[in-house]
């Protein structure tokens, strides 16, 4: 095993919740020389600029956690936004990283870059096997194209670039806007401002009935840190935690952590999206690693943490 406490890391993203997961991550193990730029620091849609800067740094080790990212509604509204930026970003840094020299890296994906009606739980090796799920599809398409720009620097030039893939993450840094956000964030905020209001009912969007695997998203970061550290230097991991709930468990859960006593409402006029969507975790686990954290200290641990939350205590 290597040892990279004296290496220079680069995290592309540091302000997002993965991002800055991973960099919590290495800074508890004692990680001393991590790089991070600010959007305003460093615009990583300039290819110019994203190249001079991994030129100038010189970083050992990669983590591209940067990406636009956003629930079903952003996904299927800004269509042209999720393919042009996640393509261009991936593809500045990708190859800005092989220009400069660096050979070890680690692309975060996304789970839904596979079929949506393929065999559950889902394998690595069923990417490409059928269509996407129309409503994140241009998102998908960047992602694959991240992981195949990975797979051909390591074919054509001898890189070392792994792909991880999570599935639904969660936890601090989340993006809680109910017009943007993923499913978790969006149950936490409404079930929050449902209590508050005195409602009665907590609405929800589509049946209930799909189910989704949810992983704490500092569990993420330790599990990047671990294909780091463990010399991981090519193929697609997925990373999640083997289990999932319906959405009306979900629902449930979170209810239970915020102490809203009211019922579910289902807007059934919205969309469901992919009706299961659970990762096989044995690839990641055969080397040793697995998911930590339950899904109700997870959710506990990110209402905690959310700044609505944080905000309506101070008032």
């Amino acid at each position: 095993m290597i040892n990279y406490l004296d290496a220079k890391i680069y995290v592309a993203g540091h302000r997002g919740m993965v991002g800055s997961a991973i960099v919590r991550q290495l800074e508890a193990k004692g990680y001393n020389n991590i790089v991070t730029r600010t959007h305003g620091q460093l615009d990583l849609l300039d290819q110019q600029a994203v190249f001079a800067f991994l030129a100038e740094e010189q970083p050992d080790y990669i983590f591209i956690a940067a990406a636009k990212v956003g629930g079903i509604q952003a996904n299927n509204t800004y269509r042209a936004d999720f393919i042009y930026q996640n393509l261009v970003i991936e593809a500045n840094l990708i190859h800005g990283a092989h220009l400069a020299g660096v050979q070890r890296l680690c692309f975060l994906g996304s789970s839904c870059i596979y079929p949506r009606d393929c065999a559950q739980p889902i394998k690595e090796e069923y990417l490409l096997t059928g269509p996407l799920e129309p409503t994140n599809e241009p998102y998908a398409i960047a992602k694959i194209a991240g992981i195949k720009l990975c797979e051909s620097y390591n074919a054509q030039y001898g890189r070392q670039y792994v792909s991880a893939m999570p599935t639904n993450l969660y936890g601090p840094n989340d993006n809680y806007d109910l017009a943007n956000s993923h499913v978790l964030p969006a149950l936490i905020r409404k079930a929050h401002e449902a209590k508050q209001s005195g409602s009665q009912d907590l609405v929800i969007w589509g049946s209930g009935t799909p189910k989704r695997e949810f992983l704490y998203v500092d569990d993420m970061a330790n599990a990047c840190v671990f294909l780091m550290e463990n010399n991981i230097n090519q193929g697609i991991y997925n990373v999640g935690t083997g289990t999932d709930v319906t959405i009306r468990e979900l629902a449930e859960t979170v209810m239970s952590v915020v102490g809203f006593e009211g019922g579910i409402v289902f807007d059934h006029t919205k969309p469901d999206g992919t009706p299961r969507k659970l990762l096989d975790v044995s690839r990641l686990k055969a080397l040793g690693w697995q998911a930590k954290t339950p899904l109700i200290e997870g959710i506990a641990l990110a209402y905690v943490a959310a700044s609505f939350v944080t905000e309506d205590t101070s008032a």
